[in-house]
């Protein structure tokens, strides 16, 4: 899986999320310009952040990840 597939990935979540960036933001403790960045730019989080912010949008990791599809 190349890197900007597992990107577009998790843009994707976050905007099915429906949560406000700002929202999640506080959640994972980055800045919402942080989150803005993963949604507009080839930004990833760190892992620590990555494994946050798949906990509280309550989606799996390896889906993100393009190990499983769901």
């Amino acid at each position: 899986m190349e890197l900007t597939e597992i990107q577009r990935r998790l843009r994707e979540v976050i905007q099915r999320s429906g949560i406000q960036q700002k929202e999640i933001a506080k959640a994972v403790g980055v800045s919402a310009q942080t989150v803005s960045k993963y949604m507009k730019k080839d930004v990833f989080p760190a892992l620590d952040t990555f494994a946050k912010l798949c906990a509280f949008l309550d989606v799996r990791a390896d889906y993100v990840l393009g190990i499983s599809e769901y």
